[in-house]
């Protein structure tokens, strides 16, 4: 075997060893010190963004398991022309957070980190607080309430000022499923810390 050939074959093993981003969904959803333990590095993001932003962590997890059910490189559907010839993506959304394009480079800009990343949690956790920071500035949605962050998250602030959102009671559902899920994040992450 040539040196090159050898060379390649130790760098090629060499990487498989190293650590890769788990994109994979957490296997109980249901279950907040479950998930805890099973996923450390997302606590310790989310208590970071509370701690900088002030969003509570179950508000946290409830969006984001209602945009992504925590799968780092979530995207929206493929659109189809007759059926069958891909035509993009439903839209820009991406990662944990389901951040779009213009509002992920809005946030960017504004925190000024160039390097953050939507599939990584500790940016798509950032970027969830700062949003709803700037739902609570421009809106005076409170960071506990986790239905009218979730409105405002889903149709931009201009949209949620206009009550957009009541035009669609699918949406309707789900901004009071999230609510539900934080309050059930919220009392189980309580049971967790006295155990």
């Amino acid at each position: 075997m040539s040196r090159i050939a050898l060379a390649l074959l130790v760098v090629a093993v060499l990487a498989s060893c190293g650590r890769q981003p788990t994109f994979t969904a957490p296997r109980n959803l249901d279950d907040a010190c479950m998930l805890a333990s099973e996923r450390p590095q997302y606590f310790a993001a989310m208590r970071a963004t509370e701690r900088r932003w002030g969003t509570p962590l179950p508000v946290q997890m409830a969006i984001i398991h209602a945009e992504s059910r925590f799968i780092g490189d979530a995207r929206t559907p493929l659109r189809y022309s007759l059926g069958v010839i891909p035509m993009g993506r439903q839209s820009s959304a991406l990662g944990y957070s389901q951040a779009l394009d213009g509002t992920w480079e809005e946030y960017v800009v504004e925190v000024g980190n160039r390097r953050s990343s939507r599939t990584n949690i500790r940016d798509a956790t950032d970027f969830i607080g700062w949003y709803t920071n700037k739902t609570l500035e421009r809106n005076n949605v409170p960071l506990s309430d986790a239905r009218n962050q979730y409105l405002a998250y889903h149709e931009g602030h201009a949209g949620f000022r206009r009550g957009s959102y009541n035009s669609k009671p699918w949406l309707l559902g789900v901004a009071d499923r999230v609510a539900t899920r934080a309050r059930m994040y919220d009392d189980q992450l309580r049971a967790c810390r006295r155990r």
